[in-house]
């Protein structure tokens, strides 16, 4: 793997903030804060060029909200100014990074997605009804346990050390990893600043919400991709963020497959499985990503719908009555709207209206 070298004033460029400023505004531009960016915006482009110049850039303090789909998150949302800078970083190492990716990880990247995962799932599974062999009869499912909020940061830095050739943007990375204003585990309405924590508080986990995380997520898990797809020469191996389907000939295979990635799990990037690993059979109906997918169909539980429905009851109600921001009520609606797709459900998608 070639590891990237000077990239760091590529970042800072005048031309790489403007477009990362467009970027960041895009379906945001007439928020006030993002109003307030604008009304000076050259001032502010070049007072962030030269704090990273001169590297006195200092992260923002995050606004902090849940959402409760498809699973209760904690998301953080950086000032307008970070968002920039963190537009400003995707936009330079992001389609580097990505080409070291294997084919099959599919969370947070361009053309992919939950609906190209979905699909390649269920390609893979109704290949196998029609082969003789049966070579992949039997599933394993792999979720890490709370993931974004365990991320170890020694790890996750020496392996963007592994990846990038610029102390410079080791730097800033470790500046956006390291935030001394957050600390998971800690009720969002406590200030870390307010009080005295352990440092191995702010030792872990990312910020859902930031784009660099999205991008820090499949370096971290990128380590696991390799091992299976280089180590254990797994054919049938896929993943969306942390969730992940293993295709294998027997049940026996697939376990000494799953005692395998838990060891490198837990030693290499200090991260454990949760509850939810299972082994069976292909033809019953794989549960991936919100979906349980069988050769010919993919289903939604009914529970989920009626779940879905009176939760975009109470959101829309909610921000029309000023108690949810407009960005809580689309995060819920972006959510539920990429599940039905995958699904084929445009049906329920015209009913609920998104």
């Amino acid at each position: 793997m070639k590891r990237i070298n000077n990239i760091y004033k590529k970042i800072y460029d005048f031309e790489n903030l403007y477009l990362a400023y467009l970027s960041a505004r895009k379906g945001k531009k007439y928020r006030q804060d993002v109003l307030q960016f604008s009304a000076h915006l050259e001032e502010n482009l070049i007072q962030i060029q030269n704090e990273l110049i001169w590297k006195t850039y200092k992260v923002g303090k995050y606004r902090q909200f849940y959402i409760h789909e498809p699973k209760k998150r904690l998301i953080m949302a950086l000032p307008f100014k970070d968002r920039v800078v963190q537009w400003a970083i995707y936009r330079q190492i992001n389609p580097i990074i990505d080409k070291q990716f294997i084919y099959d990880s599919y969370g947070s990247r361009k053309g992919k997605g939950a609906f190209a995962a979905s699909n390649r799932l269920q390609k893979w599974v109704r290949h196998n009804t029609t082969n003789k062999d049966k070579e992949y009869d039997f599933y394993l499912k792999l979720d890490i346990s709370k993931y974004f909020y365990r991320v170890d940061h020694e790890v996750l830095i020496n392996d963007a050390k592994r990846r990038i050739k610029d102390n410079d943007m080791i730097w800033l990375l470790s500046e956006i990893i390291n935030n001394k204003k957050i600390a998971f585990g800690l009720p969002p309405n406590i200030d870390p600043e307010d009080c005295q924590l352990s440092d191995r508080l702010f030792d872990v986990g990312m910020p859902i919400g930031n784009l660099t995380s999205q991008l820090e997520a499949n370096m971290y898990l990128d380590n696991l991709d390799q091992f299976a797809k280089h180590s254990l020469h797994l054919k049938k191996y896929i993943r969306y963020m942390d969730d992940i389907i293993i295709l294998g000939k027997s049940k026996t295979e697939l376990w000494e497959v799953k005692n395998r990635i838990e060891r490198f799990v837990n030693n290499e990037l200090k991260l454990n499985l949760n509850n939810k690993t299972r082994v069976g059979r292909s033809k019953n109906g794989i549960e991936f990503i919100g979906l349980r997918i069988f050769p010919y169909k993919r289903k939604i539980k009914r529970q989920t719908i009626n779940r879905m429905k009176s939760r975009l009851k109470y959101m829309r109600k909610a921000y029309k009555d000023s108690r949810k921001t407009k960005e809580e009520l689309e995060a819920t609606e972006s959510s539920y709207r990429a599940l039905l797709k995958c699904s084929n459900a445009y049906g329920l998608i015209k009913k609920f209206n998104l």
